[in-house]
């Protein structure tokens, strides 16, 4: 039943991408500032690998041979210290999906400053989204423990970012306190720090935040927004009857 119904999506569905070869650019910008200490690195870097292995995931990205994921990852700190560590990569096989993981997973952590430059993160983020303007959508994920201390505030730059590229997305992702001895603030903090991302970077088009119970928790909440932004998802969903969104 459920291949029968994959198949007749595929016959009679007409997505908005369908004449176009990119049907979505995707670029991942990760918080590596002071906040961050090795171990979570690690963790956040392992846990964007893993996500990308998800079956339910890989089937996203994969699905739709001819219309294809661009993909690019890079890591923001400080007002001026950001480094792209995957450029940008045409998801066109399973063999280009493994070979991105494999360099996810052997990234090297270099020296940052401690700063929260979020705007900045954004500016560059939507900067390498514009140089793929034959995709037909545009999204760019944030992922971050604290607000912004350094730089433009996100709010004055979500207007103009909504126009280059054109109908770009600003989603989210908040990496919370995982301690279950943490205090009744410690465990409210997560809260306002989403509240933070939906009224400052959430921009677009769909645009969600979601959350992570801490850096253990981000392989997790990494593939459950992949899944809910990728266009694949509906076919994702199809096979996955039982998968529920965040």
């Amino acid at each position: 039943m459920i291949r029968a119904a994959f198949a007749f999506c595929l016959t009679l569905c007409t997505p908005q991408w369908a004449d176009a070869a990119c049907r979505q650019a995707l670029a991942l910008g990760l918080d590596v500032s002071g906040s961050v200490d090795a171990r979570e690195y690690r963790l956040q870097l392992g846990g964007l690998a893993n996500a990308l292995n998800d079956p339910r995931v890989r089937q996203a990205l994969l699905t739709l041979p001819g219309h294809t994921i661009d993909l690019l990852v890079y890591e923001w700190s400080g007002l001026e210290d950001q480094a792209v560590i995957l450029p940008w990569t045409t998801l066109s096989d399973a063999d280009v999906l493994d070979d991105t993981i494999a360099r996810l997973h052997s990234t090297q952590r270099r020296q940052t400053s401690p700063g929260t430059a979020l705007g900045a993160a954004m500016q560059l983020g939507a900067q390498y989204l514009a140089e793929r303007p034959d995709c037909q959508k545009h999204t760019l994920d944030i992922s971050g423990d604290g607000i912004s201390n350094f730089g433009p505030r996100p709010r004055d730059l979500r207007v103009g970012l909504a126009a280059d590229p054109p109908g770009l997305t600003i989603n989210g992702l908040v990496i919370g306190v995982d301690d279950p001895a943490a205090d009744d603030s410690q465990q409210a903090a997560i809260g306002t720090l989403a509240a933070y991302y939906r009224a400052e970077v959430m921009l677009g088009p769909n645009a969600f935040v979601q959350t992570a119970l801490g850096f253990e928790d981000y392989g997790r909440a990494m593939a459950e927004k992949l899944l809910r932004e990728l266009d694949g998802t509906a076919f994702s969903q199809l096979a996955h009857p039982t998968r529920t969104d965040q």
